[in-house]
């Protein structure tokens, strides 16, 4: 009796899903929730039916289009390294050299 283990090939791999990959997921579904929270604010406040469909709409494809443009561009991790790569300062200035001619007791 012989025993057949699958290979799982998607270990290691990042969460896709069409097209989008990783954190970008999760960005559109909070942008998702926002939206129907937006609308549903609208619809009480009075505002037209139409009309709130019309701006979700108009907002909903905004919302697909940034988040399909940044996922595209940047892919799992870049959108960090560039955020990150933005906080390192250009230079480092030191006006005075006491910092390295005094000893340090310890």
């Amino acid at each position: 009796m012989s025993i057949v283990y699958e290979i799982n090939r998607g270990i290691n791999r990042p969460i896709e899903f069409k097209g989008l990959k990783a954190q970008y997921i999760w960005w559109l579904g909070g942008g998702l929730g926002i939206l129907l929270v937006l609308f549903s604010i609208g619809y009480l406040a009075g505002v037209h039916l139409y009309v709130c469909i019309a701006i979700t709409g108009i907002l909903g494809c905004g919302l697909f289009s940034q988040v399909y443009r940044l996922s595209h561009k940047y892919g799992e991790h870049g959108l960090m390294k560039a955020v990150a790569y933005k906080q390192v300062p250009s230079a480092i200035c030191c006006y005075s050299r006491l910092l390295f001619t005094t000893l340090r007791s310890k």
